[in-house]
């Protein structure tokens, strides 16, 4: 299986005093979920952000998706993100728009007809148990519900890549568990690699999973 995250001898930094994450090493391959964890403040979403190439690495390498994030232009990076969803812990939805014009912001983004868009909208609604809520909008939804949008749209162009930063920090239990689960198909069904960062790993998970902690600028796996 291939690597579609390949990191070694990374340092993270804000400016050039302050190192938040020093020389690490990892690799994740296709289809792989993992969670990452740490206390705050470790550098869990600071990595994140360098896997979509918001920060650049003060050192070291960091390949995704076979394109290296230290010497990417702009219009590569772009390509890359088109290949990813991101899942933020506060939803980032255009409270302006339905729900269904939500879901397929990242198809309109790419010119893809309304056709298109529409069959994908029904379908990923339908998937996240939102049928009947096409034509609400954001605020007309509770926090759950407007993170299954969320979901829904990272998976609208059937991504490669998943990075979910906090998917499900301010959601009740049973809202969590919906998140989880269409995460878990995501990564089995469409064999899509899938990094969480979150403070605490589900009890209710089905799927074998990798886990690495962020701790005093290293990153480590727990085995």
């Amino acid at each position: 299986m291939s690597n579609v995250i390949s990191v070694s001898h990374l340092t993270l930094a804000y400016d050039k005093e302050k190192e938040i994450i020093k020389d690490v090493n990892f690799d994740i391959k296709k289809g792989e979920f993992v969670f990452i964890t740490g206390p705050s403040g470790s550098g869990k979403s600071t990595l994140l952000k360098a896997l979509y190439g918001q920060i650049k690495p003060k050192e070291g390498s960091l390949v995704v998706g076979g394109l290296d994030i230290a010497t990417a232009r702009d219009g590569k990076l772009q390509e890359l993100r088109r290949h990813m969803g991101i899942i933020f812990q506060d939803y980032k939805l255009v409270n302006e728009w339905s729900v269904a014009k939500n879901v397929v912001l990242p198809l309109m983004i790419e010119g893809y007809s309304i056709d298109v868009q529409n069959t994908q909208s029904k379908r990923l609604l339908k998937h996240v148990k939102l049928s009947d809520h096409a034509d609400k909008y954001p605020l007309e939804l509770s926090g759950g519900e407007q993170q299954r949008v969320g979901v829904a749209r990272a998976l609208a162009k059937n991504p490669v890549v998943i990075l979910a930063d906090e998917p499900t920090g301010n959601l009740d239990d049973y809202s969590s568990n919906v998140i989880w689960d269409l995460m878990e198909n995501a990564c089995q069904q469409l064999e899509t690699t899938v990094l969480v960062v979150t403070h605490k790993i589900p009890s209710v998970f089905s799927l074998p999973y990798r886990h690495f902690i962020i701790e005093n600028k290293g990153v480590y796996e727990v085995h």
